[in-house]
């Protein structure tokens, strides 16, 4: 982890002290197509249900999130009209080194027309591995290669990538239930 990172983390830990308020946010707050009810973060956070409970109604009473009956189970989601949900998406990017993956990779390789993130930290799991696709034509693959090490150096963690020329992309490719993808960026 950069220093860069380690501060953004310590200060974000500083400021949230709960760990299961961490996890919430990265959940709902990278991703704001993610939904989740609370057993299913019980089994993903590890966690007890009453911590997951409390952390997500205190969510809820302040507007972060919104929720909804689908059968037995209450469904939360992030609320994208919060007037604090960009700051918080954002500063949730500068915690898990997304910024940078766009600054430097994404910016600067070729003709993309689009980027998604997938996998583990698309689902709103802190990781140490970035997957992201790019689609897009005529992408210096060298340059690519070197802009990728740099921003694994600044942030501190790997980033694996899969290249699909325009043509041959659909979106049906990467929306198996493990990737959850999410348009980190577009043309």
């Amino acid at each position: 982890m950069t220093l860069s990172n380690f501060v953004t983390h310590f200060m974000i830990e500083t400021l949230v002290s709960s760990k299961t308020r961490i996890k919430l946010l990265m959940k709902f707050f990278l991703n704001s197509s993610n939904s989740a009810y609370l057993r299913n973060l019980e089994d993903e956070f590890g966690e007890s249900t009453n911590g997951i409970r409390i952390e997500l109604n205190k969510f809820e009473k302040a507007g972060f999130l919104e929720s909804r009956q689908e059968g037995n189970k209450k469904m939360f989601r992030v609320n994208t009209l919060h007037p604090l949900y960009k700051d918080l998406h954002s500063i949730i990017m500068k915690m898990t080194g997304l910024n940078h993956v766009i600054d430097y990779v994404l910016k600067h390789i070729g003709e993309l027309d689009e980027v998604y993130l997938v996998g583990k930290l698309a689902q709103g799991k802190d990781t140490g591995i970035i997957d992201i696709v790019l689609v897009g034509d005529r992408i210096d693959k060298n340059f690519l290669i070197e802009q990728i090490e740099k921003a694994e150096r600044k942030i501190g963690k790997k980033i694996r990538y899969v290249h699909f020329d325009r043509a041959g992309f659909s979106i049906d490719k990467i929306a198996e239930p493990d990737m959850h993808p999410l348009l980190l960026w577009s043309k």
